[in-house]
């Protein structure tokens, strides 16, 4: 399906363009046309699908069929400050050639930047749950007109104990409005909520979710003393673009990268102990080859898009099956192939 199919504002076909969007993928084809309408959704859909836009533009298209400026009128709700970053990207492109204006909310950063953002007209908020229920106490954060609520990689919101505060930020919004919910996975609490929050939705779900086909698998068994000069050697024999090694905690994401360090590779780290900061120089130096390898606990699994990530090394076993899924779904994205 071509994006001139689905009847969007003239407007949002110059975002369209610039994002160099020509067929819609499966998530997008499925999602966009009810999500058009102001349905509520479901959607079950690996990241690297094209969920992302498969939300923005229905929003976009919305703000722009009339109603308030200047007033935050969707909400997207992301568990991670990454994937917040990430979506923000997205609506930036998409939204070039309007003049909406979108802003990023969550901790670990000084919240004065994000209060002028508000102060300022962002109309699309995109935010992590802690800190926007502060902005919300304190008065800066305005939910009496939002219209459009998306909740993204609600699974990853649950393990990471958001759900109190997901259902305060739920009871804030007005409850006439439309609910997009998108969850790589459907645990229990998922769908309990997903019960709670939508009013006859339409579900949709791309595919069983198993690893992308895309992906090559191998696996070396190995005692955990010999990792480190096993993981080296693999290093140094493989033709790697870029890498990226997950580990099962901090202490050891900081140890392993160390160690590539010491033998002579370009290398950074993401996890949990890094500053706001930090982490953004990590990912953006991943990101435009200044370090080809990056090691990274599973925070940095969820929502990671970097374009070409030829390997996924599991330095650590993960803890489910599902961890596997969107670990190793960071290779092999967008049709390329990648070695897991």
């Amino acid at each position: 399906m071509n994006f001139t199919q689905f009847n969007l504002d003239p407007r949002l076909m110059q975002g369209v363009k610039k994002a160099g969007y020509e067929t819609a993928t499966p998530i997008q084809e499925a999602a966009m046309p009810a999500a058009l309408r102001g349905r509520d959704i479901i959607g079950t859909a690996q990241t690297g699908t094209g969920k992302t836009a498969a939300f923005v533009l229905p929003i976009l298209n919305k703000l722009l069929s009339g109603g308030q400026r200047n007033v935050p009128r969707a909400l997207i709700v992301a568990p991670t400050r990454e994937l917040a970053e990430q979506i923000n990207d997205v609506v930036k492109v998409l939204a070039a050639g309007t003049k909406i204006k979108s802003a990023t909310i969550y901790g670990g950063v000084g919240a004065n930047p994000q209060i002028q953002a508000l102060r300022n007209g962002a109309e699309i908020l995109i935010a992590c749950p802690g800190r926007l229920l502060d902005l919300i106490n304190q008065g800066y954060a305005k939910m009496g007109n939002i219209e459009i609520l998306v909740l993204d990689e609600a699974d990853r919101m649950f393990d990471m104990g958001f759900l109190p505060d997901v259902r305060r930020i739920v009871k804030a919004v007005p409850a006439k409005r439309q609910t997009m919910f998108f969850s790589a996975t459907f645990p229990a609490d998922v769908e309990l909520l997903a019960q709670q929050v939508l009013t006859q939705p339409q579900k949709i779900a791309m595919g069983i979710v198993k690893p992308a086909h895309t992906v090559t698998h191998a696996l070396y068994p190995v005692p955990p003393h010999l990792k480190s000069a096993l993981l080296l050697e693999l290093l140094k024999r493989t033709d790697t673009d870029s890498v990226l090694v997950f580990t099962r905690t901090k202490y050891r994401a900081q140890k392993v990268s160390q160690q590539i360090l010491r033998a002579g590779f370009k290398v950074t780290s993401l996890h949990g102990d890094r500053s706001q900061g930090q982490r953004q120089s990590a990912l953006k130096g991943f990101k435009d080859g200044t370090h080809n390898i990056m090691v990274a606990t599973d925070i940095a699994a969820r929502g990671l898009d970097v374009e070409s990530i030829s390997h996924v090394i599991n330095y650590d076993m993960p803890d489910t099956a599902d961890a596997y899924i969107h670990r190793i779904g960071r290779t092999g994205r967008a049709e390329k192939t990648g070695d897991a």
